[in-house]
């Protein structure tokens, strides 16, 4: 049963998303001069980029952009590798970015290797929010709130142009 996915929001209404969850970091973090994205691998990296970009362009921030590289596939993860290990994050504000919190597990995983250090604040932004927790892990930001079934997919697409978009299969 291959059926066509549904649509659920456009590339202009990802944009809008975006732009929002930016101006909330920034409303939420105005008083401090930085602070560190840190994207996970694959869509939630390009949505960390795309944050970064909006953030420079309304705000005096100074942004960080990491890539957290971990296998998402994964039951057990061995620890968590940072595309720039020699990055301070000691007293500093971290946002772990994600493209769908859905049972929280790969955000768990995701927060391990900033809670050895001396952060201002640890924070989660995701583009959408599935509703399934099963691990204590909630989202600071949030594009978009979506209650699906266990057997349904949702898909973030940000880094193929020609369909850019949050599907649900």
């Amino acid at each position: 049963m291959s059926s066509q996915p549904t649509q659920i929001l456009t590339a202009e209404q990802l944009q809008q998303k975006i732009r929002r969850i930016a101006f909330q970091i920034y409303e939420n973090n105005f008083e401090e001069s930085a602070l560190v994205l840190a994207g996970v691998s694959g869509e939630g990296y390009v949505f960390a980029q795309l944050l970064e970009n909006e953030l420079k362009q309304i705000a005096p921030l100074a942004v960080t952009l990491l890539h957290l590289d971990l296998d998402k596939t994964r039951k057990a993860q061995p620890p968590i590798q940072i595309d720039n290990p020699a990055a301070n994050y000691t007293d500093t504000v971290v946002i772990v970015v994600d493209d769908v919190l859905n049972s929280g597990r790969t955000l768990a995983f995701s927060l391990q290797p900033f809670l050895t250090v001396a952060v201002r604040k640890l924070q989660v932004a995701v583009l959408v929010d599935r509703n399934h927790p099963r691990y204590p892990v909630a989202a600071d930001y949030i594009g978009y709130e979506l209650s699906t079934t266990l057997t349904e997919h949702v898909e973030v697409v940000l880094s193929n142009e020609s369909r850019i978009g949050v599907y649900l299969h």
